[in-house]
């Protein structure tokens, strides 16, 4: 079943000169599926992301999520739309410093209609599944990047959203740990979760079982 669909999305930011972010873009994903998007600097990755994540809209074209015609939404819709159906991961974690690790994974769930009775036990399984139970009251400054990442993702995950979409999930973080965060990310896409990775690594794209690539605000897939 179709999860997400681009239809001719075309991104222009005004000038002079105007400058086409993405150009007639066409993307279909299913559910389940693990889609990288790899590019350089410039190629239209950042915009691709912020109108996958209803953070931005496109200039012209139609997008898609679970069935879910987005252009007409208002603007709190959309927020209600990403909340309960998009989980985010970052490059740079954006944890919040002074709460503890089981708060960061609570807080998506204020948000995405998880009953308040429910929260706190989905949060420690959450932990648990990304091996991270241990750490539930420390904060983040005492974490390593690798762990820092996995509360990323098990805030992301926590209210069970139809895609996860990750942008440069392992910029900051050394080979090792990276390849351990993108083992996590196979696991979950083994346990039914869309995954949409957006990178620059041909490493990290690798790990996907479908791969596009941007450049110049046009998508190609790649065999």
């Amino acid at each position: 079943m179709t999860l997400i669909e681009l239809r001719d999305i075309t991104r222009s930011f005004p000038g002079p000169p105007e400058v086409q972010a993405l150009k007639a873009v066409n993307l279909s994903i299913d559910e389940g599926d693990y889609v990288s998007i790899i590019g350089p600097s410039g190629s239209g990755k950042s915009t691709m992301l912020n109108i996958l994540g209803l953070l931005d809209r496109p200039t012209v074209g139609e997008y898609r999520i679970d069935g879910v015609v987005t252009g007409s939404l208002s603007e709190d819709e959309r927020a209600a739309v990403r909340a309960r159906r998009i989980g985010f991961v970052f490059q740079s974690f954006h944890l919040m410093p002074r709460r503890t690790v089981l708060d960061n994974v609570l807080m998506p769930m204020l948000y995405s209609g998880v009953p308040r009775a429910e929260r706190e036990e989905r949060a420690r399984q959450t932990l648990r599944r990304v091996g991270l139970e241990h750490r539930v009251d420390f904060l983040p400054a005492t974490l390593s990047g690798g762990e820092r990442q996995r509360v990323a993702v098990a805030r992301a995950v926590v209210s069970a959203p139809s895609v996860l979409l990750a942008d440069e999930p392992t910029g900051n973080l050394d080979g090792a740990t990276s390849g351990e965060v993108m083992n996590l990310f196979d696991e979950l896409r083994a346990d039914g979760l869309t995954l949409v990775v957006i990178t620059h690594d041909p490493a990290v794209a690798a790990r996907a079982s479908r791969r596009v690539r941007i450049a110049d605000g046009r998508l190609s897939e790649v065999a």
